[in-house]
């Protein structure tokens, strides 16, 4: 189970980081995946055919993140509504909520398969540097998450 956990924590980052560029980034997420791109190109050294390649996964999966996000988007929407126009309804909350976990899970599902798609054009030494570049953001993560409550 160890070994699913750095794949769990970097499906997180990366979502955080397309959730944040759809939402409030300047371009929204396509902005923020041409700075991902830059700061991998220049971290691993790849090759232009290999950011071409990386490019070309990003376009072909980009309509299905970006139905994700806009799925997620309404959801929150009707949330917010549901909350502030009428009386609680718990089964309706409950609907909401369940949508949006599946949502999440699409969502979750698409992030690996563009990841695991990006890693095939890697080189095994470019491999290796991403998993160092990987562990050392997940050890700033780590320090700053609170311990869990007892």
């Amino acid at each position: 189970m160890k070994s699913f956990r750095p794949l769990v924590i970097s499906a997180a980052v990366l979502l955080g980081v397309v959730a944040l560029a759809a939402q409030g980034m300047p371009g929204g997420p396509h902005r923020g995946f041409e700075r991902m791109l830059a700061f991998y190109a220049d971290k691993l050294d790849l090759s232009s055919a290999q950011q071409d390649q990386i490019k070309a996964i990003w376009q072909k999966e980009k309509p299905t993140v970006r139905s994700l996000m806009q799925q997620m988007r309404q959801n929150r929407q009707a949330m917010d509504s549901l909350v502030e126009n009428s009386p609680f309804d718990e089964v309706k909350v409950r609907a909401l909520a369940t949508q949006n976990s599946q949502t999440m899970i699409e969502l979750q599902v698409e992030h690996a398969r563009i990841k695991s798609e990006m890693l095939q054009v890697l080189t095994p030494d470019q491999k290796s540097k991403f998993q160092q570049i990987e562990a050392e953001r997940q050890a700033r993560m780590k320090d700053h998450t609170p311990p869990p409550s007892d």
